[in-house]
């Protein structure tokens, strides 16, 4: 029996949405230490990085506040005047898995209906730790959420959130990357100095990366090998690589068992093929922000693909 076209738009915006969740509270959480807890605090040369890697950085102006801490802090978790708030992605994320309630586990649906209940009448995320355990909090309920979505039986509601989970990580990173590369370093600062450093550890604690690094780099910390890991390495969830390999994946599941192929896939899989011939010293020097701006761009288009393939619109 073929899922009904909205059940599976729903499952897949519940993993996007979820994944936003998670990916916004990670860069609240990194950017706090690096201003409030670095040796070197950010200030709001980070905060602003913040605000455009979530594409929120117009509506923030709007408000005319300072973009400090406690102002940015709030507008990105608590603030529910915009849709790149977390609370506002697990209000989406709690009203999808409330359309397919019956596609999930209890299991899975508890973390959901818990971490939009952390927001529940909060007004402020509070000072630095407070809003580290906020971000916390939000992360161990997103993490109880992926933990069920693994355990519930493998068909169309697991594929069609994890697909649309690998869509929205690869954004993520893609956009993380490109901010970090072109606009954190504060004028003035050296490459490769004390706060260029801390400003790539930020971003290898965002995306849960900085064992890995070590794992997979016997050198120390450089932008050339962060990058690397964040594009070609398979092995790290989050990297580029491994969403792209994940996309295919379940689109290829998600056609063994409804039927439906075309678009989306020959887009992921010749996405795929490009990707495994992709090595990073060529895309620096070849132009790392253009890169990264096509690789969002097609990102965009094959989630319009998916869109069109499955009948979402």
């Amino acid at each position: 029996m073929l899922m009904l076209s909205r059940t599976a738009a729903s499952l897949y915006w519940l993993g996007r949405y979820v994944e936003r969740a998670d990916f916004i509270a990670r860069l609240v959480e990194a950017t706090v230490r690096l201003d409030a807890l670095s040796a070197t605090p950010a200030g709001e040369a980070a905060w602003e990085s913040a605000l455009n890697v979530t594409y929120t950085d117009e509506a923030f102006a709007a408000t005319g506040a300072r973009a400090d801490q406690a102002s940015v802090a709030r507008f990105l978790t608590i603030d529910t005047g915009h849709s790149g708030s977390i609370v506002q992605c697990l209000d989406m994320a709690r009203n999808n898995a409330r359309a397919v309630r019956t596609a999930l586990t209890r299991e899975a649906w508890t973390a959901i209906n818990r971490a939009w209940l952390l927001f529940n009448s909060r007004m402020r995320p509070g000072n630095a730790m407070a809003t580290l355990n906020l971000v916390e909090a939000v992360k161990a309920e997103t993490r109880g959420f992926e933990g069920a979505i693994l355990r519930m039986m493998r068909n169309e509601a697991v594929w069609f959130i994890r697909l649309g989970s690998a869509v929205e990580r690869a954004d993520n990173t893609a956009r993380l990357v490109d901010v970090k590369y072109h606009l954190l370093l504060p004028e003035g600062e050296a490459v490769g100095g004390i706060v260029d450093r801390d400003q790539w550890t930020t971003i290898l604690q965002t995306v849960s990366a900085v064992t890995a690094y070590r794992w997979l780099y016997s050198e120390g910390l450089e932008p050339r090998l962060v990058i690397d890991l964040l594009l070609t390495r398979p092995e790290l969830p989050r990297s580029l690589a491994a969403c792209v390999e994940e996309s295919v994946e379940m689109l290829g599941l998600l056609g063994k068992r409804t039927g439906l192929q075309g678009g989306a896939d020959r887009m992921a899989r010749a996405r795929m093929a490009r990707m495994h011939k992709t090595r990073t010293p060529e895309v620096i020097v070849g132009g790392l922000h253009e890169w990264l701006s096509a690789f969002i761009a097609e990102n965009l288009a094959l989630d319009r693909a998916i869109a069109q393939q499955f009948r979402f619109i």
